[in-house]
């Protein structure tokens, strides 16, 4: 991914809030907006001038990259930090170019994440090639698996949505437990698991919430049950103890952990079957995009998902899980937790797949607005 100094590079950004569809709980409060900001590059060198006094377009302007910066707290840096990176990000682009401008983003990953993927979106749309072509992927990608994810709700509720998904073709399913008895969840996952019958996977997150005994005890269950993957069983910081989890019939998977600890050290206990991937989190879709890679060297199975994302960072996870091969089921279908987004949604979710958009650049039209 070049990232030549180029003068006529000019970056914008520009606070949003979107309100959720309903309040979300989590280990860090409550959360019921997502507020960050938009950023724009443009490539003055490649503007054109609007004819008979017509309103400038993007064409007009230059060329153009989007990116988006959306902090979330115990993930990101905070707000006020984003802000003032993207600052000194767009101070620096003017003076050294964009090598410059990701160095002045370093340490906040989310503004990294707006940056670079705006460099990422202007390239791919000078070369006009989709986002997923760029970031390294030879051939034409249609659709990328996605799984549909059951809250912590009551098992009726589990029931529920687990119809729900069925009827809409998910081939995966993650069930979110931890907020409740352990017994109680083992029988949502059960009841779930009658539900959608044998043909379709079944995944399990956790979010930090067991103690040893507890995922032990988990673990026994969900095996009869045929479920695939436990996620993030223990918390982030207990790579020993996720070790000794491994190996009992349900693979692993690290996504608190990998943020705490980084790959090497999961890899050195031997500590994960699988490593969620969030962009956001991670500093932008170029790390994501080259972490992807190291995984799957490694026999690491990289599932990429989303921080509830507005619509262009979270179409270009859809992009990043389209440049990996034989991608696994992804936390990509996350559109309907927001009641609003910045622009219109470019990505269809079809019988449990996304469908990868294939216009130049990311894809995502209309989300700068005046």
């Amino acid at each position: 991914m070049s990232t030549a100094v180029d003068e006529d590079l000019h970056l914008e950004y520009r606070p949003f809030s979107l309100s959720l569809s309903a309040p979300l709980e989590t280990a860090n409060g409550t959360i019921e907006t997502r507020d960050g900001y938009l950023v724009r590059i443009v490539d003055e060198s490649t503007a054109g001038t609007p004819g008979d006094g017509a309103a400038p377009t993007p064409a007009s302007e230059g060329t153009v990259g989007y990116g988006e910066a959306t902090p979330l707290s115990g993930w990101t840096e905070s707000g006020e930090d984003c802000a003032d990176a993207l600052e000194r990000a767009q101070q620096a682009l003017t003076v050294g170019g964009p090598e410059a401008a990701l160095e002045a983003v370093d340490r906040q990953v989310a503004a990294r994440h707006g940056v670079a993927l705006a460099l990422a979106d202007l390239q791919a749309s000078r070369e006009a090639v989709p986002l997923y072509r760029y970031l390294g992927q030879e051939t034409m990608v249609g659709r990328v698996p996605v799984n549909a994810t059951i809250g912590a709700g009551s098992a009726n509720d589990a029931v529920a949505a687990a119809h729900e998904a069925v009827d809409a073709g998910f081939a995966c399913c993650k069930v979110k437990v931890g907020s409740r008895p352990l017994e109680d969840d083992i029988e949502r996952v059960r009841r779930v698991r009658d539900v959608v019958g044998s043909a379709v996977e079944l995944r399990v997150d956790a979010n930090e919430a067991w103690t040893i005994p507890d995922a032990e005890r988990a673990i026994e269950a969900f095996a009869d049950l045929d479920v695939s993957i436990l996620e993030q069983p223990l918390p982030a910081g207990a790579l020993e103890g996720h070790a000794d989890l491994r190996g009992e019939g349900v693979e692993i998977a690290l996504d608190e952990g990998v943020l705490e600890h980084g790959i090497d050290a999961i890899c050195s206990a031997e500590a994960a079957d699988a490593v969620v991937l969030k962009p956001m989190a991670l500093g932008g879709i170029d790390i994501a995009r080259r972490v992807a890679a190291w995984v799957c060297e490694i026999d690491l199975t990289p599932i990429v998902t989303t921080t509830i994302d507005g619509v262009v960072a979270r179409t270009a996870a859809v992009h990043l899980a389209a440049a990996i091969p034989e991608v696994p089921a992804c936390g990509l279908a996350t559109a309907d937790v927001l009641a609003e987004d910045l622009g219109p949604d470019p990505v269809l979710l079809e019988k449990g797949a996304a469908v990868v958009p294939q216009a130049k650049g990311i894809g995502a039209d209309g989300v700068w607005e005046p």
